[in-house]
């Protein structure tokens, strides 16, 4: 068991550190037919990625266009056209109507062929985005040429026209111009050509941002960190113990339900009186547990294998999914309330349990656990779903088998422990009231966990439904309705009516719910309210705010910003962002405005926000060779999205990550919003590891 926990943790954690993503694989194609040309581009978009369309409104997302560098022998005819089935949707963050495609999409663009040889180079540009990250604007190549039969044009009739002497050099006025008009009609933006340039260090090209004619030290900045990244991200992160966490937590909690509970001794009890042997009664006992935690694993396992690593990260950000998360969550709410009892059929239950008392030997201890599952179902049930659903939306490969072997490990734990300490059972809470008590209070946190999946696809249709104050208002109200009830004020059908006196527990728990209610209210006039940041809707979903705290960059320039970071003596943040990236703006509405990430971002940072998007032009074009290929960086947002390839093996955005005044990692990259107190710590432990 050692060794299978082992490996699922080395497997979890190899899913984990591949920062770099290629979500969109983009193909091209040349069709000649005559005196025209038709060139196709055809591109496969991953599960939970979205490719935008053209023509998208200034100030959005990355549009798709296509750009030409040299054209000979043909001219383009029309405009860039996309395929039909474009998803239509109002984009709240930008406030405007955008258009995108998901698993697949072409675009193509029409040639007049006026040359028996021709040739189009150029490239095509575009954005794409999930429900997390964005990547920056990204250029695809092409060089395409070929033949056709073209007829040579007849001699023109030159005519005289008195009148119009000035005809014939305008003619060949525009003629001169003609290829450039062409171009803005082709790409549906202005170019500004230029001829590409071969740098042999291209991070220091640019000797006007060199920090005082330093070459050396801006070739220091530039030289990739991307192991010492991982081992930081391999030392701190903390993500799988949380999940195992999360299932061992869930397991303990599955305990003290009624359907398990009651259940203890009377195994117990059976172990004990089926033989005399100490020693075989307490095997018995402890295979009984084994067998526990090797069924409820299993059931991690096959969610796992069924749904694949790809389709756990698309259910993450999956609007659909989450949205039947949120109505399951609902339905298992409902049921721990008393509304009905989920139960499996009868049936079921009774053939393994017949099964289990006409077999001898580790068989019928291993049907015996799988009966226990069965009968307790309706119990844990809701509880492995709602656990199965917050692994499964983390994207993690292995998170649903490591959640369920915490699980089944804490509900297996007290079976092996009274078994080798019978004693204990006399200790031992008896059942009760207090058992129907715990299932109400899981009912009211499963509907309020249900609220969180329902953001994720009211955010990602735009529906505008579930804005912040009304996700903290219905919170408010759940949890003072969970504190009524634990006062015995508010009343479920199958609660004891002879109740009427609270237990000192109950009233401590009570308290900290109608505290934890009156704590979110001023969220409803735009206060953090950290504690609940990582589940409630971003703040800019906020109707009426009155928080307007903004965070400003100390410098948009790399090396600009590491110059005055290293006269100051501090470390930096360096924040790869994008002006179309709506995931930024997500993340800097929700961390960016708590006054303690603000404080430590001014006081103890220098933050550089390097716009990936950036369509500034250099001032020579740089020609890089990457991954065995040349590519060209046009634009200032070209720059600063081959450093974060090149330095930190990443290409998505938001990415956050904290370094030296030599450009050294500090600690892991931070890239999704989950929280103030987790971004808090983020930058604690960047300042700790500068000091040290």
């Amino acid at each position: 068991m050692k060794k299978l926990f082992t490996l699922l943790m080395l497997l979890v954690t190899a899913q984990m550190y591949a920062q770099f993503q290629d979500p969109i694989q983009m193909k091209h194609s040349l069709k000649v037919d005559g005196d025209e040309a038709t060139l196709t581009f055809t591109a496969e978009i991953d599960n939970g990625w979205h490719l935008y369309s053209t023509d998208l409104p200034e100030g959005g997302p990355t549009s798709a266009t296509l750009n030409i560098d040299k054209i000979t022998g043909a001219e383009p005819v029309g405009k860039f056209t996309p395929s039909a089935g474009a998803v239509e949707m109002f984009d709240p963050m930008f406030e405007m109507t955008v258009k995108y495609f998901e698993i697949g999409a072409t675009f193509t663009q029409k040639f007049k062929i006026t040359a028996s040889e021709f040739s189009i180079e150029g490239y095509m540009q575009y954005g794409a985005c999930n429900d997390e990250n964005c990547l920056p604007p990204t250029s695809y190549d092409f060089n395409v040429n070929g033949k056709a039969d073209i007829a040579p044009a007849a001699p023109a009739v030159k005519k005289e026209e008195p009148k119009k002497p000035a005809d014939k050099p305008a003619e060949q006025k525009a003629a001169v111009q003609k290829p450039a008009e062409q171009k803005v009609v082709c790409e549906a933006v202005p170019l500004q050509p230029a001829q590409p340039v071969a740098v042999e260090q291209p991070a220091v090209a640019d000797s006007e941002q060199a920090v005082q004619g330093d070459e050396a030290y801006i070739a220091q900045l530039w030289t990739p960190v991307v192991d010492s990244l991982k081992a930081f991200e391999e030392t701190t992160d903390r993500s799988l113990w949380m999940i195992f966490l999360m299932g061992f937590g869930g397991g303990l909690v599955a305990l003290l339900t009624p359907c398990v509970w009651p259940i203890i001794p009377m195994t117990m009890s059976f172990f004990l009186k089926r033989t005399k042997s100490r020693r075989q009664s307490l095997t018995e006992a402890i295979t009984y547990g084994i067998s526990i935690i090797v069924i409820y694993l299993a059931l991690g396992l096959i969610v796992t294998f069924v749904f694949g690593a790809s389709a756990l990260n698309a259910l993450s950000t999956n609007a659909v999914f989450n949205i039947f998360f949120c109505l399951l969550l609902v339905l298992f709410g409902a049921s721990f309330l008393g509304g009905f009892e989920l139960t499996l059929p009868s049936s079921w239950v009774n053939k393994v349990d017949e099964k289990a008392s006409n077999t001898t030997g580790l068989l019928s201890i291993f049907l015996m656990a799988f009966t226990l599952a069965l009968v307790s179902f309706s119990c844990t049930g809701p509880i492995i779903g709602f656990l199965l659903v917050e692994m499964t939306t983390t994207g993690e490969f292995f998170g649903p088998a490591l959640g369920m072997f915490g699980f089944a490990l804490a509900l297996a734990l007290p079976f092996t422990l009274f078994a080798i300490f019978p004693s204990l059972l006399k200790q031992a809470p008896r059942s009760g009231g207090w058992m129907n008590t715990v299932k109400v209070v899981l009912g009211f946190i499963e509907l309020a966990f249900a609220l969180k999946f329902f953001s994720v696809a009211d955010l990602a249709y735009g529906w505008r439904l579930l804005d912040r104050e009304v996700f903290l208002a219905i919170w408010i109200v759940l949890f003072t309705c969970l504190g009524l009830y634990l006062l015995n004020i508010i009343r479920f059908p199958h609660d004891d009516e002879g109740e009427t006196k609270t237990s000192v527990p109950r009233f401590f728990l009570a308290l900290f719910s109608i505290a934890f209610a009156v704590y979110m209210i001023p969220g409803l006039w735009g206060a953090p309210c950290k504690a609940v940041s990582a589940f409630a809707p971003p703040m800019w979903t906020q109707d009426f705010n009155l928080n307007k705290n903004v965070v400003h960059p100390v410098s948009y320039d790399y090396e600009e910003g590491m110059r005055i970071a290293r006269e100051q003596n501090k470390p930096v943040i360096l924040d790869f962002t994008g002006h179309g990236c709506v995931n930024c703006r997500e993340l800097e509405a929700a961390v960016w405005t708590d006054d303690r990430v603000i404080n430590m971002l001014q006081d103890d940072f220098v933050l550089i926000s390097l716009y990936v998007d950036d369509k500034t032009p250099l001032p020579e074009i740089m020609t890089v060779e990457e991954q065995g290929a040349e590519k060209k960086l046009r634009t200032i947002g070209d720059k600063w999205s081959y450093l974060q390839r090149l330095k930190f093996g990443a290409n998505a955005q938001p990415f956050h990550v904290p370094v030296d005044n030599m450009g050294n990692p500090l600690n892991g990259a931070y890239s999704i919003n989950t929280g103030v107190e987790d971004y808090l710590r983020f930058l604690q432990e960047a300042i700790s590891n500068y000091k040290k």
